[in-house]
């Protein structure tokens, strides 16, 4: 199930995921006998990066600071996860930062989920043992169908105290059954205050 699919999310989104970090690294750095005593990935120098390339500036267990190398001024920065199934297949991302103070939304996220996905059952997201909810997808282009979210305060702060989140989705060919992946919350708090520090 979704397995084309799959395989195009990984391709298009390599370049801006932790795994093309990961690999830039390995390339980067000789082997040695003992991991151990490996250097820890750097997120690359600014001379280093194009107008407009995305990379990982900084890791929060699983979640990631993800840039884009801006003309001037701040790189803008979101929290960001690759969601991979149980065979570590990359399925779906999401991306999430802070929204300014007084509005409904507290913080806005785009999920990006594989083209397969039957868009009329909606995108569901559950926090622990909260009630699921609810979002809509909002367009699809070559990446996937992307999903907007905005989350209130009360669910950005379930979010920094959770343990757990669960995406739920249904692929149009089988939609009698349901695409369930983990979405980890190890990370979250710390990660999600780095952005909004910035």
């Amino acid at each position: 199930m979704f397995e084309t699919t799959k395989t195009t999310l990984l391709a298009l989104l390599v370049a801006a995921a932790p795994l093309a970090a990961a690999a830039q690294t390995t390339e980067e750095t000789p082997a040695t006998d003992t991991p151990a005593e490996a250097p820890a990935a750097e997120a690359p120098a600014a001379e280093e990066l194009r107008i407009g390339q995305p990379y990982i500036r900084q890791e929060f267990n699983d979640w990631s600071l993800r840039c884009l190398k801006a003309e001037e001024g701040t790189d803008p920065c979101q929290l960001y996860q690759l969601l991979m199934d149980d065979d570590g297949n990359a399925v779906a991302e999401v991306s999430t930062f802070p929204l300014p103070a007084g509005g409904e939304a507290a913080a806005g996220a785009t999920f990006v989920v594989p083209l397969e996905t039957l868009l009329t059952q909606n995108l569901r997201v559950t926090i622990d043992s909260n009630e699921p909810k609810v979002y809509p997808f909002t367009f699809c282009n070559q990446a996937g169908c992307v999903a907007r979210v905005g989350f209130t305060a009360e669910e950005v702060n379930q979010l920094k105290r959770g343990n757990n989140a669960v995406v739920r989705m249904v692929p149009a060919a089988a939609p009698d059954q349901e695409v369930v992946l983990d979405m980890s919350l190890s990370g979250f708090t710390a990660g999600f205050d780095s952005v909004d520090q910035q």
